[in-house]
């Protein structure tokens, strides 16, 4: 059992500090979220470019059409925070391994 690697402890606060490796595979995560939200939102704007209004009613068309505006447009909202979220991570993980690498060895 003394032979396996350290299990990263807790700080005071009960948080594990980040690693590459986690913000690497976090990025992944958060990046296919955010491309399968985008493929979503081109699916979702396709179908309502396909299929127009068919009303004479203004109130039904005005209605109808702020409604398609504001399906895409939370869908493309969580596209764009998953988006910004991979690309946080993906430069979390470059600092940490540049602060890694130029830490003075301690003996």
């Amino acid at each position: 059992m003394s032979d396996s690697k350290p299990i990263p402890q807790p700080d005071a606060q009960g948080q594990v500090p980040p690693t590459p490796l986690r913000c690497i595979t976090g990025a992944i995560i958060s990046g296919g979220l955010g491309y399968a939200l985008y493929l979503l939102m081109i699916s979702i704007a396709t179908t309502f470019a396909k299929k127009p209004i068919h009303s004479d009613n203004q109130l039904v068309v005005n209605l109808t059409s702020a409604v398609r505006t504001l399906v895409v447009g939370i869908v493309a909202l969580g596209t764009g925070i998953f988006g910004i979220v991979t690309l946080g991570l993906l430069a979390l993980a470059v600092q940490l391994l540049v602060q890694k690498l130029t830490k003075p060895k301690e003996s």
